[in-house]
């Protein structure tokens, strides 16, 4: 006999201390979050040729500010190893949590998965980008923007569950 694990409806079950605990996490995570939203805002203006700019720099635009110089090997690197990694763990513990919210399994599972699609999509694009395929820093906007959106769905449905009595 074959018995599945449901894990739909988790979160309403749980101890209120370990609802408590989760919270924690997930008002840090989401702190953690705005942060790295308000600098690459800082960095990029949420538009393309802001990213563009931050990646490949500046110096050919003679009425720039303030001067951004094209990123070298070894800090995209680096850059894409440090943020692909810490990411994809946040995002597996996110979308664990995800999957055990109240709603159906069909949605959960699309924000489950999204993130991951959308962090390889968009740091993918960057090193494509940083290669000279610059057309790619719309594909970087775009799932930069719907991997922002799937996580913020997902905090918003996992903390609405932890709060329910």
């Amino acid at each position: 006999m074959k018995t599945e694990l449901q894990l739909q409806g988790v979160l309403l079950r749980l101890p209120r201390s370990v609802k408590n605990l989760i919270l924690i996490f997930i008002s840090t995570l989401m702190f953690g979050f705005v942060m790295g939203l308000e600098v690459v805002y800082e960095t990029t203006s949420f538009d393309t040729t802001g990213i563009k700019e931050n990646y490949l720099g500046n110096e050919e635009n003679e009425d720039a500010e303030i001067l951004i110089f094209k990123k070298s090997p070894r800090e995209i690197r680096t850059m894409i190893h440090n943020h692909v990694l810490s990411l994809s763990t946040l995002f597996l513990v996110i979308s664990i949590l995800v999957l055990m919210t109240s709603i159906p399994t069909k949605y959960s599972t699309i924000l489950a998965i999204e993130p991951f699609i959308s962090l390889f999509l968009t740091f993918g694009g960057i090193y494509l980008m940083w290669k000279g395929v610059a057309f790619m820093n719309y594909l970087v906007l775009f799932s930069g923007i719907l991997m922002s959106l799937a996580i913020g769905i997902s905090l918003f449905l996992i903390v609405k569950d932890l709060l329910k009595r």
